[in-house]
């Protein structure tokens, strides 16, 4: 069963939470991507999972601002851990950069644990941590367009890119267009390294990446898996952007195993 939560920033947006499994697992933090809502993530069996639909996305509020802010985005991760406590945090793809975010104004004193999924950590021009697929560069800038005649086709063939059936393929799309325009646009507009943030990780982190991602390129992974300390790096050989939903069984077994040895 998924229970849905609302939290407070400090500021004083308001962020919607599905929480799923044991009430009593260990906690899990599940940080979506850019564009899509904690709803993408697969409600949990082994953990207590807390999915937050981030700022301007999905059911939690849409702020005028904030989106180009570090800070910002630390605040709200910081406001979800508030409510759950120590807690593994797992990011996909735009969600490895907010977790980034996190460590860099509040480092690691309430995370057991880090796992990067098919996830960018930095963001701007020759950022090795930020670099993208051939999907994501043909989506762009078109699906960043207020006209939807320019913005349907590009987000459309972008969430049809990721691999996944057909009535996936139109909740991706769905959920992509109920985020603003102008928020889509924002997150793009922000240029910020992380090398000194991951090599000062010191939690264990496990990597996840597809050797198909067409919209994260693999050597965001390397990248990320190189430059904290201990990573390990899992690659899931055919698969794209979602292992998550590619390899549902195989991701759930991973991330249950690395919970279990990290999050009690």
């Amino acid at each position: 069963m998924v229970v849905l939560t609302s939290l407070l920033t400090d500021e004083g947006v308001r962020l919607s939470v599905r929480e799923s499994g044991p009430a009593h697992g260990p906690a899990v933090v599940l940080v979506h991507g850019w564009a899509q809502s904690g709803e993408v993530w697969p409600p949990a069996e082994h953990f207590h999972a807390y999915a937050p639909d981030l700022r301007g996305h999905g059911e939690s509020d849409v702020p005028e601002d904030g989106y180009r802010d570090s800070a910002t985005w630390a605040g709200d991760l910081r406001t979800v851990l508030d409510h759950t406590g120590p807690a593994v945090l797992v990011g996909w793809s735009y969600g490895g950069l907010v977790i980034a975010d996190h460590l860099r104004h509040h480092g690691t004193d309430r995370v057991r644990g880090l796992v990067l999924v098919g996830a960018i950590t930095e963001i701007g021009p020759d950022r090795p941590g930020g670099a993208t697929g051939p999907a994501m560069r043909a989506a762009l800038p078109a699906a960043l367009s207020d006209d939807p005649e320019v913005a349907v086709p590009a987000l459309l063939a972008f969430c049809a890119a990721q691999g996944l059936p057909g009535a996936d393929v139109q909740r991706l799309l769905g959920t992509a267009l109920r985020v603003p325009a102008r928020v889509r646009r924002e997150l793009f507009r922000r240029d910020v390294g992380s090398a000194e943030v991951l090599a000062a990780v010191d939690r264990p982190t496990l990597v996840v990446h597809g050797t198909a991602d067409r919209v994260v390129d693999p050597a965001a992974a390397e990248y990320a898996s190189a430059t904290v300390p201990g990573a390990e790096a899992r690659w899931y050989d055919g698969v794209g952007h979602l292992p998550f939903r590619e390899r549902p069984e195989r991701f759930a077994a991973d991330l249950a195993a690395f919970v279990a040895e990290v999050g009690a």
